[in-house]
């Protein structure tokens, strides 16, 4: 019998890889609807709002200011996430090619990487979300870290969502596949006048193209 959350996380892994930059403009907007309408949805009944209509009208009004600011700190949001991902990125390359190295080296080497790629984040966005989701969608379709390996996890102790690359020749191929293919869509004219029209993808641009419009 197939696990339905194996093929869950497979068919996200598939589609973060495939179009991960464009939809991570969303998921942060998502993410801002969702908590802008749970906050308007505890603040109206302190406001003198009760019922449902007033109370649903005051999370809606609250999930549209969510998305308003979500799209105005969206670059924040991008290098916020490039040194999370940066840093486990950091971390998975000092476990697999430094010497057992210790934890306070692994921590040191993750969170310099996560830093760089914060930083980066910041300058080029659209070539860092592509290599970013391309790295976790490939990790998540190749089943190079899988969900008991997620559970077993700590801070402390990140061993089981470690791996190493060069031993997966899966999550390779669809690393390049997926880097390749995202950025072949950027570079496509048609798929970027289609994205110019989607609201907040416009963010997806590196500072030279930017500056170049």
């Amino acid at each position: 019998m197939v696990d339905a959350i194996v093929v869950g996380l497979v068919a996200a892994g598939l589609a973060i890889l495939l179009a991960g930059a464009v939809l991570s403009v969303y998921g942060v907007a998502l993410l801002g609807a969702v908590v802008g309408g749970a906050g308007g949805f505890l603040v109206a009944p302190q406001l003198g709002f009760a019922g449902q209509v007033p109370l649903a009208g005051a999370a809606l009004v609250g999930a549209v200011i969510g998305v308003a600011i979500s799209y105005l700190l969206l670059s924040l949001a991008i290098g916020a996430l490039a040194f999370v991902v940066g840093s486990y990125v950091g971390t998975v390359a000092a476990q697999s090619f430094l010497n057992e190295p210790g934890l306070l080296v692994v921590a040191i080497v993750g969170l310099g990487v996560g830093a760089v790629a914060a930083f980066l984040g910041t300058i080029f966005k659209r070539t860092v979300m592509v290599f970013i989701t391309s790295f976790l969608g490939a990790t998540l379709a190749s089943r190079a870290v899988t969900e008991s390996d997620i559970d077993d996890a700590e801070l402390l102790e990140p061993d089981p969502i470690l791996f190493d690359p060069a031993g997966e020749p899966l999550f390779l191929g669809l690393f390049v596949f997926g880097v390749l293919f995202q950025l072949g869509l950027f570079k496509f004219g048609y798929v970027t006048r289609i994205l110019s029209y989607l609201p907040g993808a416009s963010i997806l641009t590196d500072r030279e193209e930017s500056e170049e419009r």
